[in-house]
């Protein structure tokens, strides 16, 4: 059976056999331990908006790593890019990644570069869960032209540079341990679908020592 069918069949077995032990997200919180769940995705994927309201489903903090290097930096991940280059601004947020995981459980949500970094993977493979969301082209070029913030896209061809992006960065992406569909619908579906997700995915694992 694949993962999305063991995923599946485990979320319907626990509601038939278990339909007294409390809500989903009480089983969530229980079986995630200290681990945080991580979102990572593209620039426009809704990495924060779903990230804020997942945290609040599940009665945790939530923590958004660009934010948070903005804080630490004392400027703009924008100007950190435009004064420093992106290779300073990778390492930073490296370390502030790192210690956010270290102060978990917390929803994370991640820069868009964030999980192309081996090491940070690895730092999230073992302090948290993953979720990739994943937008389609048209979802995530509609969410970005509302904002100008987006370093990576101030070029004279940013469809064309998006599309680079999905290339290079969705195959890794695909690593996460879970994939939640970002699409054009209400905000609190998709974090249904990640609160769902979460709880099916925990039940596979229910031996695994708290890190």
């Amino acid at each position: 059976m694949s993962k999305e069918g063991q995923i599946a069949a485990a979320g319907f077995a626990r509601t038939a056999a278990e339909p007294s032990r409390g809500t989903v997200e009480e089983a969530v919180r229980e079986r995630l331990g200290r681990r945080s769940v991580v979102l990572v995705g593209l620039m426009g994927a809704g990495k924060s908006t779903v990230g804020r309201r997942l945290g609040t489903r599940l009665d945790l903090a939530f923590k958004d790593a660009d934010a948070e290097i903005e804080a630490a930096a004392g400027m703009s991940v924008t100007d950190i890019f435009a004064v420093h280059g992106e290779p300073y601004f990778r390492e930073g947020e490296a370390r502030v990644i790192g210690r956010l995981l270290q102060e978990g459980p917390v929803v994370l949500a991640t820069g868009g570069g964030a999980f192309m970094n081996a090491d940070t993977r690895a730092r999230i493979a073992a302090a948290g869960v993953s979720i990739w969301l994943k937008a389609e082209f048209d979802v995530l070029m509609r969410r970005v032209r509302k904002r100008s913030n987006r370093p990576l896209l101030r070029n004279t061809d940013p469809e064309a540079r998006m599309r680079e992006l999905i290339d290079v960065r969705y195959p890794v992406y695909a690593l996460a341990d879970l994939t939640v569909q970002s699409r054009d619908v209400p905000h609190d579906r998709v974090v249904e679908d990640a609160v769902n997700a979460l709880d099916a995915y925990l039940a596979l694992e229910p031996g695994r020592p708290l890190p």
